[in-house]
């Protein structure tokens, strides 16, 4: 009995201390609970206050300097609507033409002591990493044309926009767009017949690479493959899609009519990059360039970016990059129209004795006329030179363009030496190596990873001298 009792003395006199060290140990959870929501709280204000106070040094820095390479660094004091490089929603294929990044090529870059600049219009495999693209939030919104892969976009929209704003064509009524191509038109016309509701007929000649032809097929084109022949024949492949057109819009049992697209007369294809190509490049190197160097084949490129930029951009200089055999850099130099191969008559086929396609014509189109006082001088390219530079540039940067872009990069190179260190040129990449693969670059050959080509070996190839500016 007196354990019993001795046992409900301690506790009664232990209970008090323990009640009040458990007392104390709530007391002190729930302080700490209590501040820590309070040192949350506060901080988060004190931040959205040092954010919104400093903004403006914010928008200062220039954060590329802390990113490694391939990282694209995010302002976090940005809301989501404001971060740079958010895609937004466009209407249809349509809307991902244009607004295509300016490409810095690092490797011609570096060996020229220029800003060598491409605007990259082509999907290239692999394609550049974030660090090398030029651009504001609104060029990376459509990377590279997303219709039919080439500068084709632009003009193929903007001649169908004009001719529905004509009343020429009715999208779903039956009408047929024609036209005369080696490719690249006519697989940017494909594609937006199929958005827009229009049938394509292309006539193209036959010697061009077998990828373009299945390209066009599978876009639901019909293809009529034409034989090499000169402007001047009826069944040259231009005048037999027009006349092809003709028939259609006057058969009595043909639904709808028939369209001929005429991207080598049709004003709409210079005015567009006067509207767009132009004005994109003007924005992304904020009127600092010394150079532009563009091929011609219908000569809207050329024309209606130099009339965009030369007004803006004082002592511009606009040089046109030639291959082999076509005609437009004698009559940039010396005002006549004839080429070399052309005045021995032994060209291989009716356009241009080169194995370029896209670029090169023996003849002044209206498109080329328009832009044509504006263009300062030409460069002459080897098909040596170009595949060596395709080469080049799959080895150096991993990047795989086609015939066109190699000979728009060796003049942009010419370009750049004759100018000096110090200067900002701008070209165009108008055309993937996947295109090619059959023709060009069957010939280019496969890629050696021991490669120790130098830009005088590009410069060299074929032993041509007389390119230089």
């Amino acid at each position: 009995m007196w354990s019993e009792l001795n046992y409900r003395r301690e506790f009664l006199r232990s209970a008090p201390l323990e009640m009040d060290n458990h007392l104390r140990q709530s007391l002190y959870f729930t302080t700490a609970f209590v501040a820590g929501i309070i040192a949350t709280v506060g901080i988060q204000e004190i931040l959205r206050f040092w954010r919104s106070s400093t903004s403006d040094a914010h928008s200062e820095i220039d954060y590329s300097q802390y990113a490694a390479d391939g990282i694209t660094l995010r302002d976090s004091s940005l809301t989501g609507d404001e971060q740079p490089y958010t895609p937004r929603i466009v209407q249809g294929i349509e809307g991902c033409i244009g607004n295509t990044p300016l490409l810095r090529i690092k490797s011609l870059s570096d060996v020229t002591k220029c800003e060598i600049l491409a605007k990259a219009e082509v999907i290239m495999v692999p394609s550049p990493p974030p660090e090398t693209c030029l651009a504001n939030n609104s060029d990376l919104e459509q990377f590279l044309n997303g219709a039919g892969g080439s500068p084709k976009d632009r003009v193929a929209l903007g001649i169908i926009n004009a001719a529905e704003a004509e009343g020429l064509l009715t999208p779903h009524s039956g009408d047929t767009i024609y036209e005369g191509t080696v490719g690249s038109t006519g697989i940017s016309l494909a594609t937006l017949c199929r958005a827009r509701g229009y049938r394509a007929y292309i006539c193209m000649p036959s010697d061009q690479s077998a990828e373009k032809s299945d390209l066009l097929l599978k876009l639901g084109a019909t293809v009529d493959h034409v034989l090499p022949a000169p402007i001047t024949s009826p069944n040259q492949f231009v005048n037999l899609a027009r006349r092809l057109a003709t028939q259609h819009t006057n058969s009595p049992i043909r639904p709808g009519r028939g369209f001929f697209a005429d991207q080598f007369e049709n004003p709409a294809n210079y005015l567009t990059h006067y509207h767009t190509t132009g004005p994109e490049i003007h924005r992304q190197t904020n009127g600092s360039l010394s150079a532009f160097i563009c091929g011609a084949g219908t000569g809207g490129t050329i024309s209606g970016v130099s009339m965009f930029l030369k007004p803006r951009v004082p002592g511009l200089r606009v040089v046109l990059a030639d291959p082999q055999g076509s005609g437009l850099f004698n009559k940039v130099r010396f005002g006549v129209m004839f080429g070399e191969k052309e005045k021995e008559g032994t060209r291989r086929r009716h356009q241009v004795d080169s194995i370029v396609e896209g670029i090169g014509i023996n003849r002044v189109t209206a498109n080329f006329e328009a832009g044509r006082e504006l263009v300062d001088d030409a460069v002459r390219v080897s098909d040596e030179q170009a595949m060596a530079m395709a080469r080049w540039l799959v080895e150096k940067d991993g990047i795989f363009v086609g015939s066109s872009s190699a000979v728009n990069c060796v003049a942009a190179v010419q370009t750049a030496l004759s100018l000096g260190p110090g200067h900002t040129v701008v070209t165009i990449l108008s055309d993937s190596g996947a295109r090619h693969l059959s023709k060009f670059w069957a010939q280019a050959g496969d890629i050696d990873p021991d490669s120790n080509m130098t830009l005088e070996d590009i410069l060299n190839a074929g032993n041509n001298g007389s390119n230089s500016l």
